[in-house]
């Protein structure tokens, strides 16, 4: 069996877009035209791949089985075909070209900076773009070939993706000096205890607190929620905020409690404006921050320069 590439490429349109009168704007062709190319790749596979129903409302269609598995290979295949067209066009070296890197918020905002400096130092002439969104759309981003390489918080599961360990980042749960009466986050208040440094609470007291949280598809997210049950700690109470700074806000002015890199604390913590929470058997909190690529996709001069940097941070200034 062979695989004609023009039909699939109709097939994965009418499947992109909705409808086939919506591929059929989308290829600048003819709607005849996309649905004899669909039926055409039907005859050829001898499957079933859209279902067509008609209406009050006019024509609808729906994929089949057949048709979701195929279009999901459809998409690897013009994503890496996009993926090619760009390599090509920056095989002139670092002389000019584009590198588009994808990062989970927290390491856009905390980590990334310091190694895009040092990048645009070395290839001023290389047009940067940084796309920051949860783990989750950056796999995503990646596997459709619209990210050259990505930066995220935790491993990643996922067909066609490799991930490889990065650097580790101190965990720290943090919480409000208003939530523990008697103490004063002010200096020299009369009468107030000196403020703790840290407060050391029992698993059970610790899930009794509302928890802040961030949104499904957040590495931030699972890996609190993985340490947190590896430890028997059931919180009683959530509440999910966004992002992490969001979440760092909130704790700050009493909301609950939380799980977070010591990077987006680390100012609320000189300030006294928070501080840290520790269980008896639960010290030293960190967890792994991972790059990823696409297996099949080799790097272009520009991310083999980009990697170059990332393997040596101490040389970072």
């Amino acid at each position: 069996m062979r695989l004609n590439l023009h039909l699939l490429r109709i097939f994965h349109a009418v499947a992109t877009e909705g409808s086939f009168s919506a591929a059929a704007r989308h290829l600048h062709i003819s709607q005849p035209a996309v649905s004899k190319g669909v039926s055409e790749l039907e005859r050829q596979l001898d499957l079933l791949l859209i279902e067509r129903a008609v209406g009050k409302t006019g024509q609808g269609m729906t994929l089949t089985d057949a048709g979701r598995a195929l279009n999901e290979h459809a998409r690897a295949i013009f994503s890496l075909e996009q993926a090619a067209i760009q390599e090509l066009r920056e095989r002139s070296g670092l002389e000019r070209g584009e590198l588009i890197i994808g990062a989970s918020t927290t390491i856009a905002s905390y980590w990334l900076p310091r190694y895009l400096r040092r990048f645009v130092r070395q290839w001023p002439q290389i047009e940067l773009k940084v796309v920051a969104a949860n783990t989750q759309s950056i796999v995503e981003d990646l596997f459709d070939c619209r990210l050259d390489l990505a930066l995220v918080e935790g491993p990643v599961h996922q067909d066609g993706i490799a991930y490889y360990p990065w650097k580790q980042e101190q965990l720290i749960i943090v919480a409000s000096p208003t939530l523990f009466p008697g103490y004063d986050a002010r200096p020299g208040v009369e009468g107030a205890q000196t403020r703790p440094k840290t407060v050391w609470l029992s698993d059970s007291e610790l899930a009794e607190f509302t928890w802040l949280v961030r949104e499904s598809g957040s590495g931030t997210r699972e890996v609190s929620h993985e340490l947190l049950t590896r430890h028997g700690i059931n919180p009683e109470r959530s509440m999910e905020i966004g992002s992490n700074e969001g979440i760092a806000r909130a704790v700050a002015c009493g909301l609950g409690v939380a799980m977070l890199p010591f990077a987006v604390v680390e100012d609320l913590l000189l300030l006294g404006r928070v501080l840290e929470l520790r269980v008896y058997d639960m010290v030293g909190l960190s967890r792994s921050l991972y790059r990823l690529e696409r297996k099949d996709r080799p790097p272009s001069p520009a991310v083999r320069a980009f990697l170059d940097i990332l393997s040596r941070p101490d040389q970072l200034n």
